[in-house]
């Protein structure tokens, strides 16, 4: 079922405009200004909201179903669970540092850098090796049953991010604003082009 991997790469993209917003709010720390906390707070809450609790299940049930299929694929792809689960684990450090400076605490701004930059790669080379090798291994070897049956599973998870509409719609505004850069930055180009 093709549909299930594209809604997973939509995601995935979600996720990447997600990521540019946190790297936007970096580059203002990095530059000795003061970020939009509400921002970065924004940005912890949709990483702890939605992949949890609705992405990552997604794959989860994909690579349960591909063991059984096809063991060598999936056994090139390793165990995505675990690095799920070292995600949340560097996604709460990223907290703990965002409270620590909030609570004035001394830190190392290259500390705080550095942790931030960590999570924002680590995320964007999951998602790469899903992309890479899940999603075709999964295309290749699960039959449409399979796809059904994990579609069935899934029919009670709903977006979470309905449930945090107000909080996160600084972030959406932040990542329209982005894209509007973006856009703007790409006709500029065109132009001197």
């Amino acid at each position: 079922m093709t549909y299930m991997i594209e809604v997973l790469r939509q995601e995935h993209r979600n996720i990447e405009k997600v990521l540019q917003v946190l790297e936007r709010e970096l580059t203002v720390f990095d530059r000795g200004e003061r970020p939009d906390y509400d921002v970065l707070l924004a940005v912890i809450d949709y990483f702890r909201d939605y992949p949890d609790s609705c992405h990552h299940p997604k794959e989860d049930l994909i690579v349960e179903k591909l063991k059984v299929r096809d063991v060598a694929a999936a056994a090139t792809i390793g165990n995505l669970e675990a690095e799920h689960r070292e995600g949340a684990r560097r996604l709460h450090n990223v907290a703990m540092t965002i409270d620590a400076v909030l609570n004035d605490q001394e830190l190392l701004r290259q500390s705080v850098h550095d942790i931030i930059r960590d999570f924002v790669d680590h995320e964007r080379q999951h998602m790469a090796k899903e992309e890479r090798l899940l999603f075709p291994a999964a295309l290749n070897a699960l039959s449409q049953a399979d796809w059904s049956e994990i579609a069935l599973k899934l029919d009670d998870r709903h977006d979470p991010l309905s449930a945090v509409e107000e909080k996160l719609s600084l972030l959406r505004r932040n990542i329209s604003k982005l894209e509007g850069e973006a856009e703007a930055s790409r006709r500029s180009a065109s132009l001197t082009n």
